[in-house]
C-alpha cells in the first residue's frame, strides 16, 4: 500500500498597517524555499492561496478560520508559522490551538531596509515574540528557528530538521510494535511496562508465540521461498551455511511480514535465543537484519524499547535511512573515546562497508556461550564508515526519556565476528556516565548521518526528556 505523503501546513502571518507588499514578496520568497525543500524530501506543503486570504496571508480571525478549516482537511502532519511582518499573534496562536496534534514551528523574518522616512517594513523580529508568548502561554510545545531569510542556509537546515521531528511523531504516535516471543529470561532490561506507552503515545504491543510463528513459517507456499533465497546469495557468502538454513530464513521472513502486514506494524521485538536457535535451528540474524532494511524496525532479544528507538530514528530520517540495532561492547583497547557498537549479525546489509563483504556463518559468535549447537545464519560485516546519531529510548516510573548523542563509524582493519563498528564519540566517558547513571541500557540504535537536531524536536513534541551527550 502506497504511504500517504507528509503534510505541512505554512502560515504566512501579517500585521497592517506594515508593508503588504513586503509581506507578500516574502510569503513568496518563503514558499520558493519550502517547495525546494518538498521537492527533495518529498513532503506536501499546505498554504492558504489568494482565493482564500487576501494575498494568501493570514492577519485577522476571519483569516484564520479559513486556515483552520483547510489545514483540518488535509490530515497535517505539522504547521510553519512565519512572520512575514509583524504578524498578527491572535490568529496565528488560534490555528495552533485549534489543530493541538500537529507540532508548530516558528521563525521571523529579517528585516529590510528602512523606508525613505526611517519606518520599518515588517518588525517581525518584535511580533514573533508575541506569537511566541501565545504559545508558551498555551502550553503548546514548538520549535524555534530564529531570525531569518528564507533563502539562508539556517531556515533550510531548520526545515529539514523539523520535518524528520514531524515525520518522528507522526509514525511514533500510535504504532504498534509486535512482540516474537518472551524475552530473554535472564535480560530484565528487556522487561516493559506496556501501559506509559499506551498511555502517553497511544501505542498498542502486539504479542505472538514462537510457536505461531515456526507453524506460520512452516506453511509458506515453496514458490515464494526460492526468490528470497537466491536474493541473499547474490548478496551474501553463503558457503558456510547449509541450503536448508537458507530456506528456513526465508520462511521466518515471510512469517514475520505476513505478522506484520496483518497487525500493521511499525516494528519488532524478537526472541532470538532459547527456543529460536534451539528448536528452528537457525539464528534470525540475517532476518531481522532484512526486515529492517525493508522498513519494519526489528529488534533483537524481544527489545520493545529498542524497537520504538529504530522507529524514532528511521521516522526522523524521513525513511531514508535504516539503523543498526547495537550494544555497547567494548573501549577500544588503545584508541581514546572509541568503543564497539555490536551486535551477533543483525545489521541490514545496505550498511555493510565497500571493502568488508557479507558473509553468512554456520555458527553466532554466541552460539556456545549459550550453549545453542545450531545457529546458522548471522549476516557479519563491519559497517561503513562516517557520521552516526547514537539513541535510546527508556522508560521509568511511567516518564520516558531520551539518550541523544553522535559519534563517527570509523574504518578498521579489525576482522571481527558480528556486524560491529569502532565509533569515536567526544567524550567516551561522559557517555558512559550518562549510560549508567541515567538507567540507559546495554542497547542502542545506530544510524547514519547527524539527526540529533530532529530527535531533540521529537522529544519535546512526544513529551520526551531528551539526554543529551
Amino acid at each position: 500500500m502506497k504511504e500517504e505523503k507528509m503534510r505541512i501546513g505554512f502560515v504566512p502571518a501579517h500585521r497592517e498597517p506594515f508593508s503588504e507588499k513586503w509581506a507578500v514578496d516574502m510569503r513568496r520568497k518563503t514558499l520558493k524555499a519550502l517547495e525546494a525543500i518538498s521537492r527533495e524530501s518529498g513532503v506536501e506543503i499546505i498554504v492558504p492561496e489568494t482565493t482564500l486570504t487576501p494575498n494568501g496571508l493570514v492577519r485577522d480571525d476571519s483569516d484564520a478560520e479559513k486556515v483552520i478549516q483547510l489545514f483540518k482537511s488535509k490530515n497535517l502532519a505539522g504547521i510553519i508559522i512565519g512572520t512575514m511582518t509583524f504578524g498578527d499573534e491572535i490568529s496565528a496562536v488560534s490555528i495552533a490551538e485549534r489543530i493541538p496534534e500537529a507540532p508548530v514551528l516558528l521563525f521571523s523574518t529579517k528585516e529590510g531596509a528602512f523606508t525613505e522616512d526611517g519606518g520599518r517594513r515588517a518588525d517581525a523580529f518584535c511580533g514573533t515574540l508575541s506569537i511566541s508568548s501565545g504559545l508558551y502561554r498555551r502550553g503548546i510545545p514548538f520549535a524555534f528557528l530564529g531570525n531569518c531569510f528564507p533563502e539562508e542556509e539556517v531556515f533550510s537546515q531548520g526545515i529539514k530538521n523539523f520535518l524528520g521531528a514531524c515525520s518522528a511523531v507522526k509514525g511514533f504516535i500510535g504504532a504498534k510494535i509486535g512482540l516474537v516471543g518472551p524475552r530473554p529470561e535472564r535480560f530484565e532490561t528487556c522487561a516493559i511496562n506496556e501501559f506509559p506507552m499506551l498511555e502517553q503515545f497511544g501505542q498498542r504491543v502486539v504479542p505472538i508465540s514462537i510457536a505461531d510463528i515456526f507453524h506460520s513459517a512452516e506453511t509458506i507456499e515453496e514458490e515464494k521461498i526460492s526468490p528470497i533465497v537466491e536474493e541473499i546469495k547474490r548478496r551474501a557468502n553463503c558457503e558456510h551455511v547449509k541450503e536448508a538454513t537458507l530456506q528456513k530464513a526465508a520462511r521466518l521472513e515471510l512469517a514475520l511480514k505476513q505478522f506484520v502486514k496483518e497487525k500493521n506494524l511499525a516494528g519488532l521485538g524478537v526472541q532470538c535465543w532459547d527456543a529460536m536457535q534451539k528448536i528452528y535451528g537457525i539464528s534470525p540474524c540475517l532476518t531481522m537484519g532484512r526486515l529492517t532494511e525493508q522498513g519494519i524496525m526489528t529488534a533483537c532479544e524481544v527489545d520493545i524499547h529498542g524497537a520504538l528507538t529504530m522507529l524514532a530514528q528511521y521516522l526522523a530520517s524521513l525513511n531514508k535511512t535504516v539503523p543498526h540495532f547495537i550494544d555497547w561492547t567494548i573501549q577500544h583497547q588503545s584508541m581514546e573515546n572509541v568503543f564497539l557498537a555490536w551486535h551477533c549479525g543483525n545489521a541490514p546489509q545496505i550498511l555493510a562497508a565497500k571493502k568488508s563483504p557479507v558473509c553468512l556463518e554456520a555458527h553466532s559468535i554466541l552460539g556456545p556461550t549459550l550453549g545453542l549447537e545450531r545457529s546458522e545464519g548471522t549476516a557479519e560485516f563491519q559497517l561503513k564508515p562516517g557520521e552516526v546519531t547514537l539513541n535510546r529510548i527508556v522508560e521509568y516510573d511511567g516518564q520516558f526519556k531520551m539518550l541523544i548523542t553522535k559519534g563517527k563509524a570509523i574504518s578498521s582493519k579489525d576482522k571481527l565476528r558480528g556486524s560491529w563498528s569502532w565509533v569515536e564519540v567526544p567524550d567516551l566517558e561522559r557517555l558512559y556516565r550518562t549510560l549508567a547513571e541515567k538507567g540507559f541500557t546495554h542497547h542502542a540504535s545506530m544510524i547514519h548521518g547527524d539527526i540529533s537536531s530532529c530527535l531533540l524536536e521529537f522529544c519535546k513534541f512526544a513529551g520526551i526528556e531528551a539526554v543529551v551527550v
